[in-house]
């Protein structure tokens, strides 16, 4: 029994130890004059989809919880963060090009539509985040509209 002791005494000093090896989180910029709330009419069910289940991790607008404070969590949520930004950054919108918008408007509905986004592990502790079949439809329409008024060469 003294080594199972140990060993928890061991794990709890690692723990606090590693606290100490935070990487820096991707900055929250609440003013995104290249928003795609500022280039487009987005109607209110559809934005509320977009805030509620995509920026977190794909805007400027990142609201970082408590637990990203606390490592080793705070290492996924900041690599979740940095990739989901990288990937499609609707805080940077107007400054993609047409065709650009096009391709991540389709990727987006495809990760949608296949249950992809948001990620599992992202809903688990956001719930609100898990999409309805009513919001995928509406969300999915809205996409689709949006891409027919793109002209992509």
């Amino acid at each position: 029994m003294n080594w199972i002791r140990r060993i928890g005494l061991l794990l709890l000093i690692a723990l606090v130890i590693i606290q100490f090896f935070q990487p820096e989180k991707p900055e929250v910029i609440t003013e995104n004059p290249n928003d795609i709330h500022e280039v487009l009419t987005i109607k209110p069910e559809v934005s509320q989809i977009l805030k509620t289940a995509c920026y977190d991790c794909h805007s400027n607008e990142t609201n970082y919880p408590w637990y990203a404070n606390v490592a080793p969590i705070s290492w996924l949520v900041i690599h979740d963060v940095e990739e989901g930004r990288h990937e499609l950054n609707f805080s940077e919108w107007a400054t993609y090009s047409d065709k650009k918008k096009h391709h991540k408007l389709e990727e987006a509905m495809e990760e949608v539509e296949e249950g992809e986004m948001p990620l599992e592990v992202y809903t688990i502790t956001h719930g609100d985040a898990s999409l309805s079949e009513t919001q995928i439809a509406e969300l999915v329409s809205w996409v689709k509209s949006e891409m027919s008024k793109i002209v992509v060469d």
